[in-house]
């Protein structure tokens, strides 16, 4: 008696199912629309090691510097060479290197680090991130002929072209031929997709797993002892927060085996709160988010640049200073690191200016 509810139960389930798949195949008429090709070409920006993607323009060594000393040497110095907020991007690089493609200074033990100009193998590499990712504070601003000029004074720096070179599309890929790594990279492996490069596609890997004569698992027999994790003070503040390495937050305890990983506090921007005496930071909390300026600054830590409540005890109610500091940067006062000027209307830097000036409150 209960075959015939059943089969009908099955027979709804399939007309379901084959509802379902083609719903899945069909179009939504009124649901909608194709990207116009100004869409897409607004997304497609990568440019391919083989400079497919390139848009047309050029950019003197000259115009790239102009352009590095007001956007980029804040973060990576005036010559490319500092460390103090990201890795070096010029250095370790010789005339010889040009010559061979093959950077010297990457076999070397003695040699202190790794540059960008010493390890990237492609000039398509360094235009593409520029292009899409630079500066800052401030990703895409840079015009076309701006990224050209950019990677022009890049290669200036690193000896690759002379002081009244200009790079085009046109010259582009001669200068590729000098890239210092250029032969550093290999493109005969399945990790690169196609055969367009070099007509070979083989495994990227070589080996062989054999398993067999594997050490045992290590067990760690004993943790640094409470007292003595921050005695040094915390490491996580010691080291810069950018890069490979990332000190311990040294005030938290140890992160025993198989617990959770914990983002680094440290990387953590902090939003400023509402006071205990009433007043709202909101407004200047929604601004410092909408700016970028919690990635170099915090409430009650110095991070690449000074804490908000350090900056508010040094300028007590003077809040038309402040807004002068905030709207064309500066350096020298809180260290050699410099605040590029900041595109914010007079109104918005009166009110960060106001809450820096009446206490910073969290």
């Amino acid at each position: 008696m209960f075959r015939f509810p059943k089969t009908v139960l099955a027979s709804a389930l399939l007309v379901l199912c084959g509802f379902s798949a083609a719903q899945g195949i069909a179009s939504y008429p009124g649901v909608g629309r194709d990207a116009t090709p100004k869409e897409v070409a607004a997304w497609d920006i990568d440019v391919r090691p083989d400079f497919k993607g390139l848009p047309p323009g050029s950019g003197s060594v000259a115009k790239g510097q102009d352009i590095w000393e007001g956007k980029c040497a804040q973060c990576h110095g005036f010559f490319g060479e500092s460390g103090e907020v990201f890795s070096p991007l010029i250095g370790g690089v010789t005339q010889d290197d040009i010559k061979t493609g093959h950077v010297a200074n990457l076999r070397a033990t003695t040699f202190p680090g790794r540059t960008t100009f010493m390890k990237v193998a492609t000039l398509s590499t360094v235009w593409d991130f520029i292009n899409r990712a630079m500066p800052w504070n401030a990703p895409k601003s840079l015009s076309t002929d701006d990224v050209y000029a950019v990677t022009a004074f890049m290669l200036n720096l690193s000896g690759i072209v002379p002081d009244n070179f200009t790079l085009s599309d046109k010259n582009i890929r001669d200068v590729q031929s000098l890239m210092p790594n250029r032969n550093g990279m290999t493109t005969e492996h399945n990790l690169w997709p196609g055969k367009e490069f070099n007509g070979v596609a083989k495994p990227d890997t070589q080996n062989v797993a054999c398993m067999k004569d594997c050490a045992p698992e290590p067990k760690v027999a004993s943790f640094l002892p409470d007292f003595a994790r921050n005695a040094h003070g915390n490491l996580a503040e010691q080291n810069r927060l950018v890069g490979a390495q990332h000190g311990a937050d040294t005030t938290r305890p140890e992160r025993k085996l198989g617990s959770p990983v914990e983002p680094n506090a440290m990387m953590k921007p902090v939003a400023p709160k509402a006071d205990a005496a009433g007043g709202d930071a909101k407004q200047p909390t929604a601004l410092l988010q909408k700016y970028i300026c919690l990635s170099c600054h915090a409430i009650d830590r110095k991070i690449v640049g000074p804490s908000y409540s350090d900056v508010s005890k040094k300028y007590p109610g003077q809040v038309d200073y402040l807004i002068k500091k905030i709207q064309s940067g500066g350096s020298g006062i809180w260290g050699p690191i410099p605040m590029p000027p900041q595109k914010l209307t007079e109104a918005e830097a009166r009110t960060i200016a106001t809450w820096l000036a009446s206490g910073a409150n969290k």
